[in-house]
């Protein structure tokens, strides 16, 4: 894009289909609804209790440890990851 036109912005699944595209292939890369919900409800915990820079770090570190993980599992224990860093109100 040039200095003169902005960048259009491009939806949340065309975006992730065009992120998969560029990593190599492996597995099951495909974000849930569910997995989705509870990865950002992890990024904002991060970004809410940490610096805000932690958000997409965070993000990172649950999908290489989650990676290995069915997309069923891998929602719950994110969910569950959110449970356990959410403060207590």
């Amino acid at each position: 894009m040039t200095a003169d036109r902005p960048s259009p912005m491009v939806e949340l699944g065309a975006w992730l289909d065009e992120v998969r595209a560029e990593l190599p292939a492996s597995g099951n890369r495909a974000l849930t609804p569910e997995e989705q919900t509870a990865n950002l409800d992890l990024a904002r915990v991060a970004a809410r209790t940490s610096e805000r820079i932690s958000a997409p770090l965070t993000a990172f570190l649950a999908g290489v440890a989650l990676a290995e993980l069915s997309s069923g599992d891998r929602a719950t224990k994110l969910r569950a990851v959110v449970v356990g860093l959410e403060p207590e109100t």
